[in-house]
């Protein structure tokens, strides 16, 4: 029963990665890292198959052996966060979902920050 929940888990995030290959704003690599994770529960050759894919596999890799996030990530991911939190301020959004946004998104990128790069 369990390695059937970690199978469906795993197959829903690594559909959520793959949606997130056509869609720009929708992060691929940390859907394929929680994919990874339930496959290494319940099917470690689809885990292998992750980590052995071209593209997705060493971002995938240096985050479980390293902890590790590539330097474009961490650029893309503060940027993006910044300007979300810029044009919800832009739009008129209530300052405390603004604030509460921005303190969000600083926690998010100090744990970015703190972590080595790829």
């Amino acid at each position: 029963m369990r390695r059937k929940l970690w199978l469906t888990i795993g197959w829903i995030f690594m559909g959520l990665g793959i949606i997130g290959i056509a869609l720009p704003v929708v992060p691929t690599v940390p859907f394929l890292l929680v994919a990874a994770w339930a496959f290494a529960r319940s099917s470690p050759a689809l885990r292998q198959r992750i980590l052995d894919h071209p593209t997705y596999g060493p971002p995938v890799r240096a985050w479980q052996e390293r902890g590790a996030v590539g330097y474009k990530a961490k650029v893309w991911a503060i940027s993006a966060m910044s300007a979300g939190v810029g044009l919800s301020w832009w739009v008129g959004m209530p300052l405390w979902v603004v604030m509460t946004q921005a303190v969000i998104c600083t926690c998010v990128a100090v744990f970015l920050l703190t972590r080595p790069s790829a």
